[in-house]
């Protein structure tokens, strides 16, 4: 049997679109333009890293990180993540979103300047300072996701909502664009300021104290705008649904909404003491009964999401040295090097990454969360396809650019996709006081996925051919089998998501059952 709505709650689902919607946008959004700026950085900086601390006086060939080190490198900040987003997620639904929304920028803010700083008296030291600091910068990354998205969904209006949500999110290509923009013009200054045009120059080591300040400040520059923001994220009140629904307090909900949409809503107390909401726990029978295909829905839609997307992304590099399009690491300095791998990533970023993220926000609301999520699936299954099998084909100096069109349009189909919908459907299809602790779940799934994508790519990407490794290209026939297991990987993605609700056009409660009394046994 449903319940009468709260006004307050009707208030927020038929609100206009105001200057709070964006405001809020803005604040939460520049979370993930930070988080997108900390996680993709690194891959910028992963061969510079190798070139500085890894080379061998009178090598023949210049330094690289070892396997085990590339990993943790790269995997390390995923792995604090998973941490952040279900220690943040269950903390937002116990002690309020707005309390601890500020912990994670504060802790995104300290760690990257930390990162930037790291140092120690040999390669292992700083490998491992760095590191440290990484988990500590993925943990507050982690918090961040079921947070903002909570807060966004339980702000936003119903008929903008996805949109909301996913503008929100969006800002995570802004953040990868301006990593690769920041990397080009740190590289170029320090390129045009200590001229070495060729790799040898590097063999005597005069270049190695200015390329060592390069990734530093590429990595310390994510602080800033966390920094920027810090202040107003402090400043937002509690959401009305958390307060009414999980707290209890509908006259204070009523109060803070009324400041915010700037109109007089009633204050119901009356419905919140003589009708408490359902009270079922995350692990009981009748959650499990309601959300359990769901909550699988999700958790396996994301993790097979990001198995693909954050290979891809953290090991462009590697794929573009394979199929030549950055020439070998022996024909140019660290810096040069860093520039080109920073340009190629920029590219992609602007011409399909950025432009997907924004076709989800455009379309969202007319063709739906399930809709965007299946076609996405299927077109990087498409794609990835495309580029396995004839990958002979690919690698001939003349397909290049073939390659890369195709390749471009996999971040394209991802963030026009499941990228973008499976942070969107968690933070609408369950209950109020689970909502943040259920999408940190999902979320940690997805960065599980992403570990394993990380990791296994690592493995799968060696050069099988010892001459080609030789000549200074880190990949070989292992590109090809990573593409047809991402292949795959997105076809499982587009199987599960018919175990995804559609939640466009609901409103929150009516998605999550929550004005419905309990089923008793």
């Amino acid at each position: 049997m449903a319940r009468e709505q709260l006004k307050v709650l009707d208030a927020l689902d038929v609100a206009k679109t105001q200057w709070y919607h964006f405001t809020a946008i803005i604040i939460a959004g520049m979370g993930f333009f930070t988080d997108a700026y900390d996680l993709f950085c690194i891959s910028v900086c992963t061969k510079l890293l190798g070139r500085l601390y890894y080379h061998h006086e009178g090598a023949a060939k210049p330094g690289t990180l070892p396997p085990n080190v590339a990993a943790a490198v790269n995997g390390v900040a995923l792995c604090g993540t998973l941490a952040g987003q279900l220690f943040f997620g269950w903390l937002g639904d116990k002690l309020g979103r707005k309390k601890v929304y500020g912990i994670t920028l504060l802790l995104m803010i300290i760690c990257s300047i930390g990162s930037g700083l790291s140092i120690g008296h040999d390669a292992k030291a700083v490998m491992a300072t760095l590191c440290f600091f990484r988990f500590w910068l993925g943990f507050g990354i982690g918090g961040d996701y079921p947070l903002s998205a909570t807060i966004m969904s339980e702000y936003a209006n119903k008929k903008t909502r996805g949109a909301f949500i996913a503008a929100v999110f969006a800002m995570q290509g802004f953040g990868i664009l301006t990593g690769g923009i920041f990397a080009i013009i740190i590289s170029s200054i320090f390129q045009s300021r200590f001229d070495a045009p060729a790799y040898e120059v590097d063999a005597l080591g005069s270049t190695v104290p200015q390329a060592d300040y390069v990734w530093r400040i590429i990595v310390m520059f994510g602080a800033l705008p966390a920094a920027l923001t810090y202040y107003w994220r402090l400043k937002m009140p509690e959401t009305a649904r958390y307060t009414a629904l999980v707290a209890k307090n509908a006259k204070q909900a009523a109060n803070d909404m009324s400041k915010v949409l700037q109109v007089d809503i009633e204050s119901e107390p009356q419905k919140v003491v003589e009708k408490p909401a359902n009270t079922f726990g995350l692990f009981s029978k009748e959650f499990l009964r309601r959300h359990g295909l769901h909550l699988l829905g999700t958790t396996s839609t994301w993790f097979l999401l990001d198995i693909a997307f954050y290979s891809q992304n953290l090991f462009q590099k590697d794929i573009f040295t394979a199929i030549g399009w950055i020439p070998p690491a022996k024909t140019m300095n660290a810096i040069e090097e860093v520039f080109r791998i920073a340009r190629a990533q920029t590219l992609i970023a602007l011409c399909s990454t950025v432009p997907g993220y924004w076709f989800t926000v455009a379309f969202i609301d007319r063709m739906g969360r399930f809709a965007i999520q299946l076609m996405g699936f299927f077109f990087m299954t498409v794609f990835m396809f495309a580029l396995a099998f004839p990958y002979n084909h690919w690698t001939h100096k003349d397909n290049r650019i073939g390659f890369v069109v195709l390749y471009s349009l996999t971040f394209f189909f991802a963030n026009f996709g499941p990228n973008a919908t499976t942070f969107v459907v968690p933070a609408e299809i369950f209950p109020a006081r689970l909502r943040s602790t259920c999408h940190g779940i999902s979320a940690a799934a997805g960065k599980l996925g992403a570990i394993v994508g990380a990791f296994g790519f690592l493995y799968l990407a060696q050069n099988k051919d010892k001459a080609k490794a030789d000549a200074g290209y880190p990949a070989g026939i292992g590109v090809k089998n990573a593409l047809i297991v991402l292949g795959v990987v997105n076809f499982l993605g587009m199987l599960f998501t018919f175990l995804v609700p559609e939640s466009n056009g609901r409103s929150l409660e009516e998605m999550s059952r929550e004005n419905e009394d309990e089923t008793v046994d």
